[in-house]
């Protein structure tokens, strides 16, 4: 059992370091991803307000049923 301890110390210290590795590549190649994306000009259009939902389908289902209604 005292055997044990140590190794499972060790396996769980491997895998945190090994996660921390791979989230922070994780995370500085998505921040490369999305300065190169806006160099380029294909960063996303932020819309406000109720136009961001506009083409959604419950939206377009509760449009034409509104419009059904006559409301």
């Amino acid at each position: 059992m005292n055997e044990d301890r140590p190794r499972r110390r060790r396996a769980s210290l491997r895998s945190f370091v090994f996660g921390s590795v791979v989230g922070g590549a994780l995370a500085v190649g998505a921040q490369r991803l999305r300065r190169a994306g806006r160099a380029h000009g294909h960063g996303p259009e932020h819309i406000a307000g109720l136009e961001a939902f506009e083409g959604a389908p419950c939206w377009q289902h509760d449009a034409e049923r509104a419009s059904a209604s006559g409301e």
